[in-house]
């Protein structure tokens, strides 16, 4: 008889429950986590608003929670290296490790990439919202004494990271982010992190442009202001040096094109609609502008951890609330809003001191 565990399982848009749900078996390869704790991403609120995910539409009702933390509380026999009782922040993105993109060192790109808390598989695969989950032993990343809450944080900084990275920002650079949610704000602690001399942050949320202002950004800008397209012209060559777009707003990324510098590169990291957007193709020429895309993380996670470990990211502080599991459908609605939220928690363990 299978052994149950308490989890937030979506059944449809609006509808996710808490209830008994059959606790994940132990294969080999694998372990199980018992969660500490689990943030809720954008991703989760899609599911919960509109049923799905883009294009991915749940076949069955399923688990959600992809960014989490946690205790190792089982072990398979094959697993060596990881012990019980170790504190972990979870990769939930689960790479084939064998194909082109996975020897090449892109995992972020394997085509056969299962995760955690995600419709993208048939059936979806349940994640963290749940007092256990399943995951490779090699998605378990030592957070020693680190907070379970900032564990649980680890993933979005990933995601940002990655982002920084991918951009190849140059020495003293000038950095716009359009978007000021989590991974926003996370873009642009990192890049001050990694040098960048000055960091905006353009958002139409007054609440927001208050946050990213109080998270030490230099500046926040509106991107209705009809004045914004000449800021780019006060700055030394032109423009920003880089510019990151983590709206997910078609309009946001062509505003873009206006505000970097000839030679500067704009990242794109918010996930835009599946249709297909107009891009100023002349300005890419004419001004030899990159574009790039970034998409969740290449193996950076510990890489993350130790810049957090640093001091110089506090991805406490944009913890904003904290619910138990049992109030999951509540957090999820509280999440939504962008004037009281950047990020909110559930509480999924007992013992939060564990």
């Amino acid at each position: 008889m299978t052994d149950l565990m308490r989890a937030a399982v979506l059944y449809a848009a609006g509808d996710v429950r808490v209830q008994d749900y059959p606790e994940p078996a132990l294969t080999p390869g694998m372990v199980l986590v018992r969660v500490q704790r689990a943030g809720m991403c954008g991703s989760d609120l899609h599911y919960f608003h509109d049923g799905c995910c883009g294009a991915f539409v749940p076949t069955r009702p399923f688990v959600l929670g992809h960014e989490l933390s946690g205790v190792v509380a089982a072990v398979a026999a094959d697993v060596d290296g990881l012990a019980v009782g170790t504190r972990v922040a979870v990769n939930p993105a689960r790479a084939c490790d064998r194909c082109a993109y996975c020897r090449a060192g892109r995992r972020n790109l394997c085509r056969r990439t299962v995760m955690l808390g995600s419709a993208s598989t048939r059936p979806p695969t349940d994640g963290g919202f749940a007092h256990l989950v399943a995951v490779r032993a090699d998605q378990c990343h030592r957070l020693g004494d680190l907070d379970h809450a900032v564990g649980a944080m680890i993933e979005p900084l990933a995601v940002a990271l990655h982002a920084v990275r991918r951009a190849g920002m140059p020495v003293a650079a000038r950095v716009l982010i359009t978007g000021g949610g989590p991974i926003g704000l996370l873009i642009a602690m990192t890049a001050r992190a990694l040098g960048a001399v000055q960091v905006v942050v353009s958002d139409p949320s007054p609440g927001r442009r208050e946050t990213a202002l109080a998270r030490g950004v230099d500046d926040v800008d509106d991107p209705s202001d009809p004045n914004l397209p000449d800021l780019g012209g006060e700055l030394p060559d032109g423009g920003f040096d880089v510019a990151f777009e983590a709206s997910g707003a078609p309009a946001a990324l062509r505003q873009l094109f206006d505000l970097v510098r000839p030679g500067g590169t704009i990242v794109q990291v918010g996930t835009l609609s599946t249709g297909d957007v107009l891009l100023p193709a002349s300005q890419v020429m004419a001004r030899e502008i990159t574009l790039l895309g970034s998409f969740r993380y290449g193996d950076v996670f510990d890489d993350a951890i130790a810049l957090v470990r640093s001091g110089r990211v506090d991805v406490a502080s944009l913890v904003s609330r904290v619910f138990p599991l049992e109030d999951a459908a509540q957090a999820l609605a509280a999440a939504a809003d962008p004037g009281t939220a950047i990020k909110v928690q559930l509480q999924i363990a007992s013992d939060p001191d564990a």
